[in-house]
């Protein structure tokens, strides 16, 4: 049962003088007497986001039309860690929160090679004087973290554990599903299920955490919510999975990409030569997520078609690749003088400000307090979407 969905089917036609503004929307509406409200809901808002904890196997989920950021948000005031280990390679939305919420953040390990290190259970026992641990998985590039023994570790030194699932609410029923080890947890229903952009759900393993949960989406969500992207979380997670598309795809990433845990990010490996991959394809019509200068990402779902992942096979065969380039580790720097905003290239050596970084896929490039280097500098050169920079130039330290 839909129950949203059935809600808004058969709300009645009638004259508008309540928002939103367009007054010509039937399922874009406001909270009415027949609707139910997302800020404290008693009807069928209630009873999609039991079915959704239900299926999640949480014990509170609560859905959300300001997409996984809001999920984050929440899973950080909800934790109420002072101290908490964070992989270099999380969403900048990570950073933000714990920026805003006076949260410490111990560092994961270095970065450096073909992809952002994968934490591990080891790095874990070795952080010191941390309460809690958040992890992506999986992250940009479909890998997924020994989640068992990193929840071992956790259990071993009382710790909590909250997972950034905004790519991974596809894997709910499966073993290597977020909810299945973390205390809180997002899932990003849009990414990879057939729901509206800005989608998800956040969700507690306890009761307990579920009420500091209920607290913190009060707090963060929109206080207008849209009911169509509501409706489509709630399909989205009830949806019948398409068994024939995700084999395939299993056999395209064999084929063509890099070896990794999640079915629906293709990663293939260009090189030198990814950006005239994607030119290529972008000529075609084919569009892949992102391109990080070294990698091209195919985001799949269970909602493309068999001929359309067919014909990228096709076009993939075409092109030539380079071997993928191992980006340097970066050190830290000294925060010395004022700080100002300069061109890439010229603020190389210098230490960086604010963190910045390809859009997507959202994780830095540069972290601040670390060294501006020269590949940070060419990847940001040549990038379509940025974020932390201001008219093309970036924040680093003078000094």
């Amino acid at each position: 049962m839909l129950h949203i969905y059935e809600m808004l089917r058969r709300a009645p036609r009638h004259v508008s003088f309540h928002t939103p503004g367009h007054k010509r929307g039937k399922w874009d509406i406001t909270e009415l007497s027949f609707s139910d409200n997302l800020s404290a809901p008693n009807g069928v808002i209630l009873r999609a986001e039991r079915d959704i904890a239900q299926i999640l196997g949480s014990a509170r989920s609560f859905i959300l039309t300001d997409g996984s950021t809001c999920g984050v948000l929440c899973m950080l005031y909800a934790s109420k860690v002072r101290r908490l280990f964070v992989p270099r390679d999380a969403h900048r939305s990570v950073f933000h929160g714990c920026k805003l919420m006076g949260i410490e953040i111990v560092r994961g390990g270095e970065d450096g090679g073909e992809l952002p290190r994968v934490t591990s259970a080891e790095e874990i026992e070795a952080a010191e004087a941390i309460d809690g641990v958040l992890l992506t998985s999986p992250d940009y590039y479909g890998r997924i973290p020994d989640l068992k023994a990193i929840r071992a570790a956790c259990d071993r030194r009382g710790l909590l554990l909250l997972i950034d699932g905004a790519h991974g609410g596809h894997l709910h029923g499966e073993a290597n599903y977020a909810g299945n080890y973390a205390d809180l947890w997002v899932d990003g229903v849009h990414k990879s299920l057939p729901a509206l952009t800005q989608g998800a759900v956040v969700s507690a393993r306890t009761q307990a955490l579920g009420e500091a949960l209920s607290e913190a989406a009060d707090i963060f969500r929109t206080s207008s919510p849209s009911y169509p992207i509501m409706a489509s979380v709630e399909y989205a997670v009830k949806a019948k999975k398409n068994e024939k598309v995700r084999k395939y795809a299993i056999c395209l990433q064999k084929k063509c990409g890099i070896r990794n845990q999640d079915w629906t990010k293709l990663v293939v490996p260009f090189g030198g030569a990814a950006d005239e991959a994607q030119r290529y394809l972008e000529k075609r019509r084919v569009y892949a997520e992102f391109n990080d200068g070294n990698f091209l990402m195919f985001y799949i779902s269970d909602r493309n078609r068999l001929r359309e992942l067919k014909r990228l096979d096709r076009l993939l065969c075409k092109l030539k690749r380079a071997p993928a380039a191992a980006r340097p580790a970066h050190v830290r720097g000294a925060r010395r003088g004022a700080v100002v905003l300069l061109p890439p290239q010229e603020a190389v050596g210098k230490t960086c400000a604010k963190s910045f970084g390809l859009f997507p896929p959202c994780i830095p490039l540069a972290a601040e307090g670390e060294i501006v280097t020269s590949d940070d500098a060419a990847r940001l050169a040549r990038a379509r979407g940025t974020f932390g920079t201001e008219e093309g130039k970036i924040s680093v330290y003078e000094g």
